[in-house]
């Protein structure tokens, strides 16, 4: 779901003068000719030693006949040219199919040339377009939040960020009103609009009760149910059947249901009235340029789809296009229990950090002000990466054991990491001022063609340091530039793979 929301929104993404994986693989898939596209950037490790870009074997031969791929295509990927295209070293028939390698020093050169360029999000060329990200989970107290239902607002926030980094018109839904919650997002910090009150229903309760199934003799509605909607047949009539459950039929409607509803048809009104300059300002307009992606948990998404018709039921000007991003479930390994609600969970991982660094450093730091601050976002940044480091819609398996820095699945090792790699950058800064290094060379007197691979082997401890670039573990250790000049080797703990 993700991948195909951002391959939509490509051509503004990737509208700059800079290299970039998407327009390379536009290129690459236009040099096959008409049809589906087949390359896919290479990520494996060991894989990137020999090709930067695959399209595989299969996909081939069902482009072409018996598998094999004219002279002239050959000739065209080999000069693949364009902006935002790096050049091509070499493109070869292989077991696994057609194999490219870029020109790995010109594009090392060209990016480390520009590196501020390329770590500023691009701005599009015109006016991004717009997405409403509606996640129903902040609908609740946070002491009822599931951990299914957290992991949907910890995507939504992610997928937000991202969106916004990349010219996408980004608007939250729901405003969050209850002040526990508010709270409770901030620790995690996640950033969503607030509000004082919940939106108004009076004007969208008189237009549903016109819509509203007639009741009939002897038949009592459960309490606070306004009355029942029937939606198969709208269903049908829209021809939206695909990708619905088949069990959607009667919606019992309430005073909860149409408070979601009214906040969702505001967000959209938002856009009517402040809509952008060269946009035609009418509602048929504003629905089809606006997308709604609804980030649901799996235990949610059969009430969201109930709510997706009854918005179109009600409401001539709802978005034509609806989407769903269901989170996968969420479980437990060990003694707790799958029911253990967000908030509980926050305060194991907050609990399991304080530890830690109090074995490390002392109990005092738990006092701290300072460290207080900083065992919050640790535990925000821990919680984060267990959530978001599995694809979406696979189910999630945490653990409640002690925290370990010894494992590579869990946030507190990625945590305790990213913490050795800021020592590793302040003690060089430090050393720098100190005078015990020299200023880096200027980017144009680098040598490039000493760079070959994006993830180079690491010599082993009792092997002898050859690297040309990157030196192993120890002090002190220095590569040489071809001005002469010496800077500090990086630590081979993880440093040289940032790099």
């Amino acid at each position: 779901m993700l991948y195909f929301l951002f391959r939509s929104l490509l051509p503004v993404v990737m509208a700059t003068g800079r290299l970039g994986v998407g327009e390379i693989l536009e290129a690459l898939n236009a040099a096959l000719g008409p049809g589906d596209p087949v390359w896919f950037k290479e990520t494996h490790a060991r894989h990137l030693r020999v090709r930067d870009f695959l399209a595989p074997r299969r996909a081939l031969q069902a482009r072409f006949r018996d598998g094999q791929v004219p002279e002239h295509v050959f000739r065209a990927v080999a000069c693949l040219q364009g902006p935002g295209v790096a050049p091509v070293l070499r493109c070869e028939p292989t077991p696994s199919g057609l194999s490219l390698q870029l020109q790995r020093t010109a594009v090392f050169e060209r990016v480390l040339g520009a590196v501020t360029s390329y770590a500023t999000p691009a701005k599009p060329a015109s006016s991004g377009p717009r997405m409403l990200l509606h996640c129903p989970a902040l609908h609740c107290s946070p002491g009822a939040l599931r951990l299914s239902q957290l992991r949907a607002v910890l995507v939504a926030d992610h997928l937000a960020r991202a969106l916004c980094a990349h010219g996408v018109c980004v608007r939250l839904v729901p405003p969050v009103w209850d002040p526990h919650m508010q709270t409770f997002l901030e620790k995690l910090r996640v950033d969503w609009p607030t509000a004082l009150e919940r939106t108004s229903t009076e004007t969208l309760r008189s237009r549903v009760l016109t819509e509203l199934t007639p009741v009939h003799d002897g038949e009592t509605l459960p309490p606070g149910v306004l009355g029942r909607l029937c939606l198969k047949e709208l269903m049908e009539e829209l021809g939206r059947g695909t990708g619905y459950d088949p069990n959607v039929d009667n919606c019992l409607v309430t005073e909860d249901l149409l408070s979601v509803l009214a906040e969702l048809q505001e967000a959209v009104r938002h856009w009517r009235e402040g809509s952008y300059s060269g946009l035609a300002d009418t509602p048929d307009a504003v629905a089809d340029s606006c997308m709604v992606v609804h980030v649901v948990s799996c235990e949610e998404e059969f009430q969201q789809q109930k709510l997706d018709l009854l918005w179109w039921k009600v409401d001539d000007q709802a978005p034509l296009s609806q989407k769903h991003l269901v989170c996968g479930p969420v479980k437990i390994a060990g003694a707790l229990s799958t029911l253990m609600t967000a908030p509980e969970y926050y305060k194991l991982r907050h609990a399991q950090m304080c530890k830690a660094s109090a074995l490390k450093h002392g109990g005092d730091l738990i006092q701290d002000p300072i460290w207080t601050e900083i065992f919050g976002v640790l535990s925000a940044a821990t919680i984060k990466f267990e959530m978001l480091s599995t694809a979406a819609q696979s189910q999630l398996l945490l653990t409640d054991s002690s925290i370990s820095t010894k494992g590579t699945k869990s946030g507190t090792f990625v945590m305790y990491n990213c913490a050795r790699l800021a020592t590793l950058f302040e003690s060089y800064k430090h050393s720098m001022e100190q005078g015990l290094y020299p200023t880096f060379p200027p980017v144009n007197s680098l040598d490039f063609s000493l760079l070959h691979d994006e993830c180079p082997s690491l010599p082993g401890p009792a092997e002898p340091d050859c690297s040309p670039s990157l030196q192993s573990l120890g002090v002190p250790h220095h590569c040489s530039h071809r001005d002469g000049v010496q800077v500090p080797g990086t630590a081979q703990h993880g440093f040289q793979l940032i790099l």
